[in-house]
């Protein structure tokens, strides 16, 4: 690693920020978020932004939080878990049928996905009578999610079963690929779903709650921490790391019920899963870092420890890569979770087209309706330039182009 591979930015009463920005957009607000972040007084030598930095709730996402004594709950935000599962089938791209319109049908069939809401109705994205397969995978969760209940009942009557298995809205998508060999890849973006959703905004109140009766004054109010040693502190790791089995859980059946939607709708048999990754990019874990036992809270970033594999996707017309960490240590061996947003949901509503949306997913069967304009391509940073700001800590393995992408 050179020295000049990370910005440097010092911020006054805080730690140190090291920025993999070169070459990329980072707007003020962003800084200025990074900042508050960094004067927390329990922040672990500096804090890390990667290149996809943007501005987010609480947290800048695209930043990696150390933490020593304290965790931050909105750091981790309500996607707790949310995060990519890639797998590589055995079919090539002249296995895929000329027209892709019913690939993707099958996908959606197979995957409930988006939202709606009505009186007295089923919301789409969830399950009605959840399948046997999900009901088995559920009770592996179902004891340690009780625990949790019992102390926290109101955690209980939310959206937990029916939505294992499910993709949600937003960035949240499923998607089929092909690699730099025209290999056929699976992948799929996603999260906690409605029950993780509640344990993090549940615990993110808590916390302001306590900040208000301890008189504790905070920059940024969305930074009330937990501090170590307190029963709050504990049953909130033990609520977002069920959050996060539950997610990798979340993925893992989607991909199963994705690779059976294709086998139905494609005549040749073909294995799948030869090559498979599941990871975070919205949580926080016990890592050991320049010798000592720390919390890393990584807020849309993949841990990229030497030799781990990592997923970072681009947007809905942009390519994506599985890498492979280096394991920097001086970002915590972390990595970007893709390529970041340049526009709000809103300014993307405003100053994209429709025509240029169709024209930015052309050769991909995906919507092409005005509901996705806030997911476009434009709404995106370049994601080429994203990841030469961190060629130090990842090297890429395979270069993924969609050719369906499935979106809530």
């Amino acid at each position: 690693m050179t020295e000049t591979s990370y910005e440097y930015r010092h911020v006054d009463g805080g730690v140190p920020i090291k920025m993999w920005t070169r070459g990329v957009p980072v707007d003020d607000k962003a800084h200025d978020q990074l900042s508050r972040a960094a004067q927390m007084p329990f922040i672990f030598k500096h804090v890390a932004a990667m290149p996809d930095v943007h501005v987010g709730i609480g947290a800048t996402v695209g930043s990696v939080i150390p933490t020593k004594g304290a965790v931050i709950p909105a750091a981790v935000g309500v996607d707790i878990g949310c995060g990519m599962m890639a797998a590589r089938t055995a079919l090539m791209a002249h296995d895929l049928p000329d027209s892709l319109e019913g690939v993707r049908s099958a996908i959606e069939q197979a995957v409930p996905h988006g939202r709606s809401v009505g009186r007295g109705k089923r919301d789409n994205g969830s399950w009605g009578s959840p399948p046997p397969a999900i009901v088995e995978a559920w009770a592996t969760l179902v004891a340690r999610f009780e625990r949790i209940c019992e102390k926290y009942p109101k955690l209980k009557n939310t959206n937990n079963m029916v939505h294992l298995g499910t993709l949600g809205t937003g960035n949240h998508f499923i998607e089929l690929c092909l690699d730099q060999e025209a290999r056929v890849w699976v992948m799929l973006h996603s999260g906690s779903r409605g029950v993780g959703n509640a344990i993090g905004s549940f615990f993110i109140e808590l916390a302001k709650q306590d900040m208000r009766k301890w008189h504790i004054n905070l920059p940024d109010q969305d930074l009330a921490y937990f501090p170590e040693g307190t029963d709050h502190f504990d049953d909130y790791v033990e609520a977002v790391g069920w959050a996060q089995d539950f997610a990798a859980l979340n993925r893992r059946m989607m991909m199963t019920n994705v690779i059976a939607a294709l086998r139905r709708v494609i005549a040749k048999p073909f294995e799948a899963e030869l090559e498979a990754v599941n990871c975070h990019h919205n949580y926080v874990t016990r890592e050991n870092h320049f010798g000592e036992n720390v919390l890393v809270t990584r807020k849309g970033a993949v841990r990229a420890a030497k030799g781990t594999l990592g997923i970072i996707p681009g947007s809905m017309g942009a390519k994506s890569f599985i890498v492979r960490g280096l394991g920097n240590p001086e970002s915590f061996d972390s990595c970007s979770h893709g390529a970041g947003r340049v526009m709000s949901r809103t300014e993307a509503k405003k100053l994209v087209t429709l025509d240029e949306h169709v024209r930015d997913t052309a050769g991909v069967e995906c919507r092409k309706d005005a509901g996705v304009i806030d997911e476009t391509p434009r709404a995106y940073k370049p994601i080429e330039a994203v990841m030469a700001a961190q060629a130090d800590l990842v090297e890429i393995v395979h270069t993924l182009k969609q050719v369906v992408c499935v979106k809530g």
